[in-house]
C-alpha cells in the first residue's frame, strides 16, 4: 500500500511540474519534434538527438519486463507499455502504482515474450543505448543544451522523464529476479545503483525465463 501511494504520489507531483512548473514551450517546439522524428537532425544539439532516441529505447527496455510481468497482473500491463513509447513514465509509473507482487511466471511463452526475453533482443536495445549516450555525451554542446533545458519545456521535461525512467527501473527488477531464480541482492543493487548501464547489464545477462511448465517437468531431487 505505501508503495502504491508513493508511486501515485510520484506520477501526480511530476504531472503538475510538468504542466504547472516547467518552462513554457517554444514557439518552434512543434517543429523540432517533427525534425526530430523525421532525421531532418542538421542544427539540432547532439544532446537533444541523443536524448528523443534513447526516449525510445528506454520503453523497450522496460517493455523487456513488463510484458512478462503483466502476465500474472489483474491490470493491462501491455497498455501502459505501449502508452510508454509515447508518454514515457507518466505512463509505466500508474502502472507500478497498481501492479501487484509478481515473483511467478505461469503458463507458456508466446513470440512476443520470447522476443523480449531474448538475449539478442537485449544486446540490439544495449548497443543501441551506448551508441546513443556515445554520440550525444562526445559531439553534444552541454552549454547549449543547459540553456534549452531552462527555457523549453519539451527539452526539461523529457530530460527529467529520462532520469525518472532510469531511476524506477528497479521497480521491476525484484519479481523479474524472482521468476528466474536469481536470489543474488548484489544483482539488484548493481542495476539500482548504476541507473541505465545497469538496467542494460541486467537484460543482456539475465538467465532466460522459465515457464511454469518446464519447472514441473524438471526432474525433483
Amino acid at each position: 500500500m505505501v508503495r502504491s501511494i508513493a508511486f501515485w504520489l510520484l506520477w501526480m507531483g511530476f504531472s503538475a511540474y510538468a504542466f504547472l512548473l516547467a518552462p513554457p514551450n517554444q514557439s518552434d517546439t512543434f517543429a523540432l519534434i517533427k525534425d526530430l522524428s523525421t532525421g531532418q537532425w542538421n542544427g539540432i544539439n547532439p544532446l537533444v538527438i541523443a536524448l528523443f532516441n534513447i526516449m525510445g529505447v528506454l520503453p523497450m527496455l522496460y517493455a523487456c519486463l513488463v510484458f512478462i510481468d503483466g502476465r500474472g497482473q489483474k491490470v493491462p500491463a501491455w497498455l501502459f507499455a505501449s502508452a510508454s513509447f509515447g508518454v514515457g513514465a507518466f505512463a509505466l509509473l500508474p502502472y507500478l502504482a497498481l501492479r501487484k507482487p509478481n515473483p511467478t511466471f505461469v503458463g507458456e511463452k508466446n513470440a512476443l515474450l520470447k522476443l523480449l526475453d531474448s538475449r539478442w533482443t537485449a544486446l540490439a536495445l544495449a548497443v543501441g543505448a551506448i551508441a546513443l549516450l556515445t554520440y550525444g555525451l562526445t559531439t553534444g554542446d552541454w552549454s547549449n543544451f543547459i540553456q534549452q533545458w531552462q527555457s523549453d519545456r519539451f527539452i526539461h521535461v523529457m530530460s527529467l522523464d529520462f532520469c525518472l525512467l532510469c531511476l524506477l527501473f528497479p521497480a521491476l527488477i525484484g519479481d523479474d529476479m524472482a521468476r528466474r531464480g536469481l536470489q543474488d541482492q548484489r544483482i539488484f543493487w548493481a542495476v539500482a545503483l548504476v541507473p541505465l548501464l545497469g538496467a542494460i547489464a541486467y537484460l543482456t545477462l539475465r538467465p532466460p525465463l522459465e515457464v511454469a511448465s518446464e519447472r514441473e517437468l524438471s526432474p525433483q531431487s
